[in-house]
């Protein structure tokens, strides 16, 4: 299931990116709002890279951009493979992505916490984080499903709802046969 769980992580991620870009490139074109260095100056930071002030790594830019992406979705991919799927696991996965990005970008100095960002612009970054989150989902959804209900799933069948004493089901093993 991990090899299962990475693969199709890296391909619901890589495809959320390009949504995402997608719709930053239209926003930018209707707002004006000019291209993010951000991820290239994260990049650098964490690689040990040297930090070239006034010059705009577009290579750097987009590896970060489109790298991280891929990366996170494994964790939509794993959630999915769970039973975690839908529009409220799509919802909860925003946060996974939006935590990333401010964890790195804080951590590393390139960024300054949200709060202290100006509302407009932090909108215009949840909107864009929570794009990628679902258009993430329904790619991570989709191949999850083709090997069945997740664990999850299959608990949330034995007795729908949330109840004492419902215990586990059975162990499926990896690939969700009762053995």
């Amino acid at each position: 299931m991990i090899k299962q769980v990475l693969k199709q992580g890296l391909i619901a991620g890589a495809a959320g990116s390009v949504v995402m870009t997608l719709g930053e490139k239209l926003e930018q074109a209707v707002t004006k709002r000019p291209d993010s260095h951000v991820p290239a100056r994260v990049l650098e930071r964490l690689a040990g890279l040297p930090e070239r002030p006034g010059k705009q790594p577009l290579a750097l830019n987009w590896a970060m951009h489109f790298g991280q992406a891929a990366l996170v979705g494994v964790v939509r991919s794993a959630m999915a493979h769970a039973g975690l799927r839908g529009p409220l696991a799509s919802a909860q996965f925003t946060v996974v992505r939006l935590t990333t990005d401010q964890l790195l970008e804080n951590a590393t100095g390139v960024g300054a916490p949200p709060s202290t960002w100006p509302r407009q612009e932090l909108v215009i970054d949840v909107i864009h984080k929570a794009v990628y989150a679902f258009a993430t989902g329904a790619v991570a959804d989709a191949l999850a499903a083709r090997g069945g209900p997740g664990p999850g799933q299959r608990h949330a069948a034995a007795r729908p709802g949330r109840h004492s004493g419902v215990g586990p089901t059975p162990d499926t093993g990896s690939r969700g046969r009762r053995s």
